[in-house]
């Protein structure tokens, strides 16, 4: 499968294109994306909602640049939808039937609620979570989803956006109080289901602050989707972005491309998430762009993933042609080896998850080269193994595949992501694990072992010759104290010259 398909999201503040190359069933990634900041709706909400000229040729001249750029890739369908600038504006289907006449594009003009549920579906497929509220404040509108056992159960549409505070509000100079009773009333017509502790912040506004957050705390990993913090610690800063002066923003950790907005937006933020009653709130770095390619892609699976499959790692073993025969065996093996040092108390239950993703990633470094592919798979983790997981999955995971037999706790990549990982025990023990099973699959052709476990002493049972691989073995770095036998059922003919 070598197809690809673009979707376009125009927003009243931002437009943008993304392509996704969909590698087997349930295997897909980005391979382009482009962003303007057209502001289509720029003007329109103190002329009764038409768009302005200006915001009009703006939009047309980014969409035929998007377009332009899909000729570039193996695009077999293009998907693009509009939100509540056009769905708002008395001339914005004139707007639509002019592109479609000029560009050849078709536009789907999607309403608020419509909006929220491809929000919800990505953020129910791409992040490890079942239950919580999806806000995405745009720049026209606030657009909720309530997620209840991964199910979408309800969606709603505010009148709140950025945009339209800061043309209402902001420009104007008029007191704070007068946009936040504003915000506060309109957020009175959510429906009383609407309550959940936590939160799921898709969107500019939602990432912006998440970003300032992990730059203030100094956090050890810089991917934005999945970084999660706690309501209460952060409210009196979010209050003081929402009421700074445009030229102390930068002295708050936001960035500059967001000065124009980022007021607003934090305003809406804040009043929402005390309206809903959130104690936390999880990032999501995908939004409607992502619903709109899921909801595609998913049609025949109910909108979402099987439970058994993990969008993320079938994206790598698919670019990287690593679908190997053995994994089921190498996964069957780091289990009976997990459970036989759980049994013993010598680790944790929390971490089987990690240590058989690592194992089903194994060999995707062997792309790049066979030498240091423990060092290979680690960076492809850390890089594309980016859904349905929380960051101490991911770091933890690329870790195993990091440390290949060896320790690392003194060295500095061990250091960084300490706040992320569980005691150095337990990590000793899964690196074990992970190195005696791709030890022995990548260097014999045995398939089936069997293990015991003696007070310190592992005992590894081989149908077969284990002369080969014996020395990889015995050269694997143990947790403290622990020993290693090797049995070798495999016996040699009688000779005689």
């Amino acid at each position: 499968m070598d197809n690809c398909t673009a979707v376009i999201d125009i927003g009243s503040n931002s437009a943008r294109l993304v392509i996704y190359e969909k590698s087997s069933k349930y295997g897909f990634h980005l391979i382009c994306e482009r962003k303007s900041k057209v502001r289509i709706g720029e003007g329109a909400y103190e002329k009764n909602g038409y768009l302005q000229p200006t915001g009009i040729q703006r939009a047309y001249l980014a969409l035929k640049e998007f377009i332009a750029t899909t000729h570039y890739y193996p695009v077999d369908k293009i998907l693009c939808v509009a939100t509540s600038a056009l769905r708002d504006a008395p001339n914005g289907q004139a707007f639509v039937a002019w592109i479609k006449k000029e560009l050849k594009l078709e536009i789907e003009i999607i309403d608020g609620r419509k909006e929220a549920l491809f929000g919800a579906i990505a953020a129910q497929n791409l992040l490890p979570l079942t239950n919580g509220i999806t806000i995405d404040i745009g720049g026209g509108s606030s657009d909720l989803s309530l997620l209840e056992n991964s199910k979408v159960i309800k969606t709603y549409s505010l009148n709140i956006g950025t945009v339209r505070l800061k043309e209402l509000f902001f420009d104007k100079n008029k007191p704070i109080e007068e946009a936040r009773r504003f915000v506060r009333k309109e957020l009175q017509k959510l429906p009383k289901e609407f309550r959940n502790t936590q939160v799921i912040g898709i969107g500019g506004t939602a990432r912006t602050l998440s970003k300032s957050i992990m730059k203030m705390e100094s956090y050890p990993f810089n991917t934005l989707h999945a970084f999660s913090y706690k309501v209460d610690e952060h409210m009196e800063y979010f209050q003081n972005i929402s009421e700074a002066k445009p030229s102390l923003l930068k002295y708050l950790h936001i960035s500059k491309g967001r000065f124009d907005t980022i007021r607003e937006g934090t305003l809406i933020w804040e009043e929402t998430l005390r309206h809903v009653g959130a104690k936390k709130v999880v990032t999501s770095g995908v939004g409607v762009r992502e619903g709109v390619f899921l909801h595609d892609f998913l049609k025949n699976d109910n909108l979402q993933f099987p439970k058994n499959i993990n969008p993320s790692i079938e994206s790598i073993l698919d670019r990287f042609e690593t679908h190997h025969v053995d994994i089921p065996k190498r996964k069957e093996n780091s289990e009976k080896l997990f459970n036989l040092f759980l049994a013993h108390k010598k680790i944790e239950n929390n971490y089987l998850k990690e240590l058989l993703y690592a194992t089903e990633l194994s060999t995707s470094g062997y792309r790049f080269n066979l030498y240091k592919s423990y060092e290979h798979t680690f960076y492809v983790a850390m890089q594309e193994f980016n859904y349905a997981v929380t960051h101490e999955t991911l770091v933890l995971t690329a870790m195993i595949l990091r440390f290949g037999g060896k320790s690392l706790h003194e060295k500095e990549i061990y250091k960084k992501y300490k706040k992320l990982l569980p005691k150095k025990e337990t990590l000793e023990f899964l690196s074990f694990i992970y190195s005696i099973t791709t030890t022995l699959y990548d260097q014999t052709a045995l398939k089936d072992f069997d293990f015991s476990l003696e007070k310190n002493k592992l005992t590894i049972i081989a149908k077969g010759s284990l002369y080969l691989v014996e020395e990889s073995l015995n050269d694997i770095e143990r947790p403290q104290g622990m020993k290693l036998k090797i049995i070798d059922e495999q016996k040699i003919p009688s000779y005689n010259f």
